[in-house]
């Protein structure tokens, strides 16, 4: 039995990426596009709708895909769990308050909100909380392409987070910075320092920079194209049903 699909924001770069891996996959049968501009057709053979609701209680998928924005994810994600169907959010700054909301309507169906489906960015957040246990001095150095509108990214800040719940000494403390311009020391998520770079040619690129006494380490990550998403999208949308409540981060599956 292939999995059923429904991709929210099908008409953005993602949800498009997302949208052709299904389509080209026995494994998955894409019966649903949604997004906030309709179309009567797609490349894949179906309408792009604007009315999320109309559309899943038609279709009746296995799992929803959420492409959109984090404003509008969150109540996308609602929509969908409250009829049983289980959601992977992939959009980054869903609201604290749609999260609550969705932890409390989880029991009926699961949320999995992933930062990075790259498996590859994954091991490197996996990587950079086993070393924090050791090097507790850590910034993060994270570069977009210039269309990416939020800052810190998703990944970005899910990294900060792990290095602080890693952490077992206390990091270097620093003499009182004199800032020459606001922001030049990036924003502290966690107590991570993030700085974001946005500039065409990129795609989603992180660095993670550990200092220690003599020595520094550096774990990196590159994504080149969008296909390094694709099995990580394909893992989550086919596992989702498995898990229970709302989880944060596609290392729970693997």
């Amino acid at each position: 039995m292939s999995t059923r699909v429904v991709v929210v924001g099908a008409a953005g770069r993602m949800g498009a990426t997302a949208s052709r891996c299904f389509f080209n996959d026995p494994a998955f049968t894409l019966v649903g596009m949604v997004d906030r501009s309709p179309s009567d057709s797609s490349e894949f053979g179906l309408p792009i709708e604007s009315d999320l609701s109309a559309c899943l209680e038609r279709t009746k998928p296995d799992v929803m895909l959420e492409f959109t924005i984090g404003k509008t994810a969150g109540q996308h994600a609602l929509t969908a769990v409250k009829l049983g169907i289980p959601v992977v959010i992939g959009a980054t700054g869903v609201p604290a308050e749609d999260i609550e909301a969705l932890k409390s309507a989880t029991t009926i169906a699961s949320c999995l909100l992933v930062p990075n489906f790259s498996i590859g960015a994954v091991l490197m957040m996996q990587f950079s909380a086993m070393a924090a246990k050791y090097l507790p001095d850590a910034e993060i150095i994270e570069l977009h392409h210039e269309k990416k509108v939020d800052a810190p990214s998703g990944t970005a800040m899910r990294t900060a987070e792990m290095i602080s719940a890693a952490r077992t000494k206390a990091t270097t403390p620093l003499p009182e910075q004199q800032l020459k311009a606001a922001g030049a020391r990036g924003a502290n998520v966690s107590d991570v320092t993030i700085h974001s770079v946005r500039l065409p040619g990129l795609l989603a690129h992180q660095e993670v920079h550990f200092g220690g006494v003599g020595e520094l380490l550096t774990i990196r990550h590159d994504s080149m194209d969008r296909s390094s998403f694709e099995m990580g999208i394909k893992l989550c949308c086919s596992k989702v049903g498995q898990l229970t409540g709302f989880t944060v981060g596609m290392e729970h599956l693997l």
